[in-house]
């Protein structure tokens, strides 16, 4: 029996939805991408009470409180955060911490993993499952959206992202993107979305930025996933304040990064994390050297990341390899 599980779940980045309109019977879909960094670390252990300590680690007790009767377990339990992706920052932290928090639970005790039901119990993956195909896999992830069928979106493509490739991540710490009620409220105060611009994100998808992927060819994966970013930011800039970024300082700096060379610039999820790729290190150094002043500026912070082509770890061990 273990004294104790950790847990190591790592950040994704929201690419866009494929279809927002629905008229086929299906709709949302998402292209995603696991980075090496930020991460969400926490650690399990049975406790005389119930103990939560570190950054989120509230939302952390009320997922245990929710789990552990589920899955008929009476003991206490304490977890230690030492590590948490920030919230609200289009960085996937809500579903990567309740994922963690289960698998922990479920590894402590002996449990078989069983992310679907877990995600279930705990609401995650309403619209996306990109936070899903992540902690299970990592790697660039096609969702399929939602069907008729109350069922999580399924994951229907999984890439490896190339190595040598990186992420230039711009964080902004003072502002948060849309969520809970807000985001609910924002969703059903937008318009219905095109069925033509629908179709050319899926096309921009299929026929150019998975083979882009599959090529190693950051140019035209970068121009699609820039092209995806200006029809999703376009359609939700009424409800992020009038623009494709829900922050300023952010906006201004991803432009500046894309006049100087950097590939498929855009925002994760509701922001205010901005995106941008490099072909490999030395250009990610160099776009970021380039913009540390007006980052500084601006209040804003940098991350170099990696695509990550691996799933969550459970005591060091990738998730998909102890299932």
């Amino acid at each position: 029996m273990l004294d104790s599980v950790t847990v190591t779940a790592n950040a994704r980045l929201h690419l866009g939805f494929l279809d927002l309109n629905g008229e086929l019977g299906r709709r949302y879909g998402s292209l995603g991408l696991a980075v090496d960094r930020p991460v969400t670390r926490l650690t399990l252990r049975r406790s005389h009470i119930p103990f939560a300590q570190g950054p989120q680690a509230e939302r952390a007790a009320g997922h245990l409180t929710r789990v552990a009767p589920a899955l008929g377990l009476k003991a206490a339990y304490s977890v230690i955060i030492e590590e948490a992706i920030p919230s609200h920052a289009g960085l996937g932290s809500g579903t990567q911490l309740a994922l963690a928090t289960a698998a922990a639970l479920r590894r402590l005790e002996g449990l078989p993993q069983d992310v679907s039901h877990d995600a279930r119990l705990l609401r995650r993956g309403a619209r996306s499952g990109i936070g899903l195909g992540i902690f299970e896999r990592g790697g660039l992830i096609v969702d399929g959206g939602h069907g008729a069928a109350a069922r999580l979106p399924p994951i229907i493509t999984r890439m490896e992202f190339p190595a040598q490739w990186r992420i230039i991540l711009v964080l902004d710490p003072n502002a948060e993107g849309v969520h809970g009620s807000e985001e609910q409220l924002a969703f059903a105060s937008l318009p219905a979305f095109p069925a033509n611009l629908a179709g050319e994100i899926c096309r921009l998808v299929l026929m150019k930025a998975l083979p882009a992927l599959a090529e190693h060819d950051i140019g035209s994966f970068g121009d699609a996933v820039a092209r995806l970013q200006e029809i999703i930011g376009t359609y939700f800039a009424p409800a992020q304040g009038g623009g494709a970024y829900s922050s300023a300082p952010v906006a201004a700096l991803m432009e500046e990064l894309r006049r100087n060379g950097a590939k498929g610039t855009g925002q994760s999820s509701w922001g205010p994390t901005g995106f941008a790729f490099a072909e490999n290190a030395r250009e990610a150094q160099r776009l970021s050297d380039l913009v540390q002043a007006s980052a500084a500026a601006a209040g804003l912070n940098l991350m170099i990341c990696k695509g990550l082509n691996h799933g969550a770890l459970i005591q060091g061990e990738a998730f998909a390899t102890i299932k």
